[in-house]
């Protein structure tokens, strides 16, 4: 496939759901450093989205921000809706929104929060494919690059083997789809990170959780969030253009 920057529009636009703090930020500003234009979808954090935002900015890239639940259809088309409106046809999707709930064993994980997960890891990443496919196919061209995770096949036991499922689901989505639009010019790949140095762990209920997992990790340390988005920039790139249904890895090592 050639370089989608060159053969749609002058310059890439690429949604990033929840990017306003973590991989999804630090995806944002990259993309926005390799000049991409951003559509920055967020649920709840608006300041932060605006941080982020104006880092993109700042990188002389064009950004808007949306207010999303990608486990609401009607949110995912707006937001879709907006990036083709005030930036240009969409180029590229980064399925990043995702939630994990507090950390526990599944026997003692509320229904509540089994749905919740459901909904956003796997409801929500097939809404997003679902429309950037029908927009993408349409134009003979794209890229898509879902965030799966290290805990696909690790399965995160006595953490969240819920959310571990979903990653898996991801894998699963991202190799079927692959398949399905790559005789379309889409191509659609997934990076799963492993022990990453963000937020989601306190979210969690744990913010030691990654310094303790530095034991089993190869490479001795924690990834930090710029090096799981310098890989998804690269699957959206020229670089990778004969790169489809992959699942990069990016672990350390794990």
């Amino acid at each position: 496939m050639p370089d989608i920057s060159t053969t749609v529009s002058s310059r890439p636009v690429t949604v990033v759901t929840g990017g306003s703090r973590g991989i999804g930020a630090a995806t944002c500003i990259r993309l926005a450093a390799d000049g991409h234009d951003l559509a920055l979808g967020f649920v709840s954090d608006a300041e932060a989205a605006e941080r982020t935002a104006a880092a993109v900015r700042a990188a002389g890239a064009r950004c808007v921000t949306v207010r999303a639940d990608t486990a609401d259809e009607a949110d995912v088309e707006r937001l879709f809706d907006t990036a083709a409106e005030q930036l240009g046809p969409v180029t590229g999707l980064v399925n990043n929104a995702g939630v994990t709930g507090p950390l526990g064993r599944l026997a003692d994980t509320s229904t509540r929060t089994l749905r919740r997960v459901v909904d956003v890891n796997l409801l929500g990443y097939l809404l997003c494919c679902r429309r950037a496919a029908k927009d993408m196919a349409a134009r003979g061209a794209g890229a898509i690059v879902n965030v799966s995770s290290a805990a696909a096949t690790l399965g995160s036991p006595g953490d969240f083997v819920h959310y571990a499922a979903t990653k898996a689901a991801t894998d699963a989505l991202t190799v079927g789809l692959s398949k399905e639009l790559g005789p379309d010019g889409v191509r659609v790949n997934a990076v799963a990170p492993g022990m990453v140095d963000t937020d989601m762990h306190a979210t969690a209920g744990d913010p030691g959780r990654a310094a303790a997992a530095v034991p089993g990790i190869p490479l001795g340390r924690v990834g930090a969030a710029p090096e799981i988005a310098a890989a998804i920039a690269w699957l959206l790139s020229g670089e990778a253009s004969y790169v489809t249904g992959t699942v990069l890895r990016v672990a350390g090592g794990r």
